[in-house]
C-alpha cells in the first residue's frame, strides 16, 4: 500500500509539474532570426524583422513626453537613434523587460553639456505589477516602450541580445 500511495502521489506530483509548466513567462520560439528591431515613434509602431521581412508589428506606450530624443535622465523621452538589445530581465517590475543600450557615448556626452545625467534602463517591457495606476491607454513610462504583457513574453522569446534597434521619430 505505501508503494501504490508514493507512486500516485509522485504522478500528482508530475501531472501538477506539466501543468504549471504551460503557465509561465517564458516562451519557445523556433521562427526565423529576429535580425533588427524598428521603432517609429510617432506611429507608437515596433516591428521585429528578419531582414526586411516583418515577423510582428505591435502597438506600444512611450515616455510621458515621447516627442523629440531623450536628453537627460528623467525627462520622460524615449530615445532615437541606432542602439541594440543589452540585456534581458526575467526579473523585471514590468512582467519581463529587454534592455536597450541607451546611453551610448554621444548621448552621455550631450547631457553632461547640459550639466545632467543621460539617465539609463531604457527598456522594451511589459505592464506593472498590480498597484500601479498604468491603465496603458497613453504614453506613461520614463521613456521605456511599453507593451501588454503576452506581447512582451512573445518578444522576450524571440529578441536576443545584439539585436539592432533603430528608433525613429
Amino acid at each position: 500500500m505505501k508503494r501504490s500511495t508514493f507512486l500516485a502521489g509522485l504522478l500528482a506530483s508530475s501531472f501538477l509539474t506539466a501543468c504549471s509548466s504551460r503557465d509561465t513567462k517564458f516562451r519557445g520560439y523556433n521562427g526565423p532570426q529576429v535580425t533588427r528591431i524598428v521603432l517609429y515613434k510617432g506611429r507608437r509602431k515596433l516591428r521585429l524583422l528578419h531582414n526586411n521581412d516583418v515577423l510582428r508589428s505591435y502597438r506600444v506606450r512611450l515616455g510621458f513626453a515621447p516627442v523629440g530624443h531623450k536628453r537627460v535622465e528623467g525627462d520622460g523621452r524615449t530615445p532615437e537613434g541606432h542602439y541594440q538589445i543589452d540585456r534581458k530581465n526575467p526579473n523585471s517590475r514590468f512582467h519581463l523587460s529587454v534592455g536597450i543600450s541607451y546611453p551610448n557615448r554621444a548621448d552621455r556626452s550631450a547631457a553632461a553639456a547640459l550639466g545632467a545625467s543621460a539617465g539609463g534602463d531604457i527598456f522594451i517591457h511589459g505592464a506593472p505589477r498590480r498597484g500601479s495606476t498604468a491603465d496603458g491607454s497613453t504614453d506613461w513610462t520614463w521613456g521605456c516602450i511599453a507593451v501588454s504583457n503576452r506581447e512582451i513574453e512573445e518578444i522576450y522569446s524571440m529578441v536576443s541580445v545584439g539585436t539592432p534597434i533603430t528608433i525613429y521619430p
